[in-house]
């Protein structure tokens, strides 16, 4: 592309605004587990509902189905498992009948408005799934944070079709929802479990004589019979108890998730399952990420906080029917925003992150849940992200470059999402950086529950057109839109 004379000859670089807006709904519920009080209390409801009178519990459940059936799927199980859960804690009941099991569950179980506060911070891949009517069309699949009752951050997920004239259609969502269940025949590896281990300054001869006694492989099930047995062998094991403590930690903190083969997207809601995540699963960055063999899987980065940390934590997954989640690990796996580039570069997996909080960084590694070394890539230069830049999702390859959206902080707190470009064979050299701000809130998105805040967590490109889901004052989503080309001639002169 040729230079410009002046800064005047050249069109201006527009943002293109769809009429399209995500709200949140709540009316979209899902069931989780309720335990007011402790013990002692669950004994006492458990005791009121086993005195009554078994035409009163099948009346009683008969009221329950009726009222919130046609609001779940699977109710019935919803009950069975909390029903199980609460007899853990507090012991069997023994010659219930099935409904009175099922009633008890009942009393033990809440809705919960997943995304009544929030729906925002979204992240856009193609499904793996194409069938589109117009073969220069692409289906998509969403990811989007919901924020519900306690400001408690899940996964929901939408759907629909990007045409080949840039129009976005989006399927209107499932009015079922439904949490993604964790698997509980996770396999681990030894040696890459040994090596989280060591970075967690834990007793590393305790590890290794635990992990010594198991396979290359082995589950939950059998790390716990390989700590029984050191016991018993060991009682020097009973004063490394942190050790023990953190791999049962580590182990919780890397499962598989199930989800419901051919289902709606739309229905799946990824609730927080480990100590992790207690408090939130926050900002997914999806890409859809190519080997070296051309074999294809989604992977994303996300943070998972706790109430009082931020860890980041790595999902994928190949057709969205499992999704296999780990830790991530190493000195530079830290803050939050860590995105994976689509693909490998001369061989090494590539990320971008902001480890110090501030500043964005680029990190090479041979492993994907590992990441020990990397280089600054910018500093904050520009009016509007003076306070700290990110990077808001994983790159988008052009034949000119890498185009990476940014995000920075400015006065006021104002968040506007930028752009730069980087060298394709080399992503720690920086060609061009837009030096105002590609979407800034307007008026309209200006107001919400975090004002003054435009936001994304990964865009996608169709037909010559960068599409942009971004998110509104932490409240809403809505859509942008602007030609490769057009941004290109920017970044580029």
């Amino acid at each position: 592309m040729p230079p410009y004379k002046s800064a005047t000859d050249r069109p201006p670089l527009e943002i293109e605004r769809l009429p399209l807006r995500f709200d949140n709904d709540d009316a979209r519920v899902i069931t989780r587990l309720f335990t007011p009080g402790g013990e002692m209390r669950i004994r006492k409801v458990i005791k009121r509902i086993t005195k009554l009178d078994e035409s009163d519990v099948d009346r009683l459940l008969a009221d329950v189905m009726r009222s919130f059936r046609n609001r779940h799927a699977d109710l019935e199980k919803s009950f069975e498992h909390h029903y199980e859960v609460i007899v853990r804690m507090v012991g069997r009941p023994v010659g219930l009948s099935q409904n009175r099991k099922l009633l008890i569950g009942s009393y033990f179980t809440m809705e919960y408005s997943f995304e009544s506060a929030a729906l925002f911070n979204p992240s856009i891949v193609p499904r793996p799934d194409q069938c589109a009517t117009d073969p220069r069309a692409v289906r998509f699949l969403m990811s989007l944070r919901a924020t519900g009752e306690g400001h408690v951050s899940s996964l929901a997920f939408r759907t629909g079709t990007i045409k080949a004239n840039g129009v976005v259609e989006v399927d209107p969502p499932s009015k079922i929802s439904r949490t993604a269940k964790v698997a509980h025949d996770r396999v681990y590896y030894r040696e890459i479990f040994r090596n989280k281990l060591y970075q967690m300054s834990v007793n590393n001869e305790v590890v290794d004589t635990i992990l010594g006694a198991l396979g290359e492989e082995f589950t939950m099930a059998q790390l716990e019979s390989a700590v029984g047995e050191a016991r018993a062998i060991d009682a020097n094991l009973v004063q490394a108890q942190d050790t023990v403590d953190s791999m049962f930690w580590l182990a919780r903190s890397n499962y598989k998730l199930k989800l419901n083969p051919g289902g709606d997207p739309s229905e799946l809601v990824i609730f927080p399952q480990s100590e992790n995540d207690a408090k939130g699963i926050e900002d997914l960055r999806l890409v859809r990420f190519v080997d070296e063999d051309d074999s294809v899987q989604y992977v994303g980065t996300y943070t998972a906080y706790n109430g009082f940390s931020a860890l980041p934590q790595l999902m994928e997954t190949r057709n969205f029917n499992n999704l296999r989640i780990h830790t991530l690990n190493g000195k530079c796996a830290v803050n939050k925003g860590m995105a994976l580039f689509p693909r490998k570069i001369d061989g090494h997996y590539v990320m971008c992150s902001r480890i110090d909080g501030e500043n964005l960084y680029v990190s090479y590694s041979d492993m994907l849940h590992f990441w020990e070394s990397a280089e600054l890539l910018v500093t904050p230069k520009a009016p509007w992200e003076l306070m700290q830049i990110g990077n808001c999702g994983s790159p988008i390859e052009t034949p000119a470059g890498w185009v990476m959206l940014t995000h920075g902080v400015g006065p006021m707190r104002q968040y506007c999402i930028g752009a730069m470009l980087l060298d394709l064979h080399d992503p720690t050299k920086v060609i061009g950086q837009l030096d105002k701000p590609l979407i800034t809130p307007n008026e309209a998105e200006r107001d919400g529950y975090v004002p003054n805040v435009v936001y994304t967590c990964g865009a996608m490109a169709h037909n010559g057109r960068l599409i942009i889901p971004y998110a509104a004052s932490d409240q809403f989503t809505s859509f942008g839109s602007v030609e490769i080309e057009a941004l290109l001639d920017w970044l580029l002169n």
